[in-house]
């Protein structure tokens, strides 16, 4: 009986109760480790929202000061919609809708000469003055994120929570 007890105490390897405080212990560092993590995504997905409307109000201010310096004085507004297949494209008379799109490489070009949205952009707003040749305002929807730009503003790119859209 006593050569049984030896033999069990010369064994090596770990106890069930030391696997399971390890298990918990394992856990414990997970759950603080998971939110942090989610927290670095999220940062990641506002910048680069940043970085895809600052590409679009690069290409829009570039149309923008063609037409202005061809004397084209009106102020106004162009609404890029991103709908299934194809974008839909609403020029004014003085924006060019398709450049910004080619400019800014946020949509390609198919076989018909229609152009799509990539990367999840839904919708694209642009306002605009002339007079003095400048974006005053763009508004990007990606996904369930909206960055919008204002020209002068202290942040000039804010980004937050799409508006839902109608019949969602």
């Amino acid at each position: 009986m006593f050569e049984k007890i030896r033999k069990m105490k010369n064994q090596k390897g770990f106890t069930l109760v030391e696997l399971i405080v390890v298990l918990v212990i394992l856990a414990i560092l997970a759950a603080m480790l998971v939110p942090a993590l989610t927290g670095y995504i999220d940062k990641a997905n506002d910048q680069k929202i940043v970085a895809t409307t600052r590409q679009v109000v690069m290409a829009a201010q570039t149309e923008i000061s063609e037409a202005y310096s061809k004397a084209t004085l009106k102020d106004g507004a162009l609404t890029i919609e991103g709908g299934e297949p194809y974008a839909e494209l609403t020029n004014d008379k003085n924006i060019d809708g398709v450049k910004i799109i080619e400019l800014a490489e946020v949509g390609t070009k198919d076989a018909d000469g229609k152009y799509k949205l990539n990367n999840g952009i839904t919708k694209i707003e642009i306002t605009y003055e002339l007079t003095n040749g400048h974006v005053k305002t763009l508004k990007l929807t990606q996904g369930s994120k909206l960055c919008t730009y204002t020209e002068g503003a202290e942040n000039n790119y804010e980004v937050g929570k799409a508006p839902a859209t109608e019949g969602a």
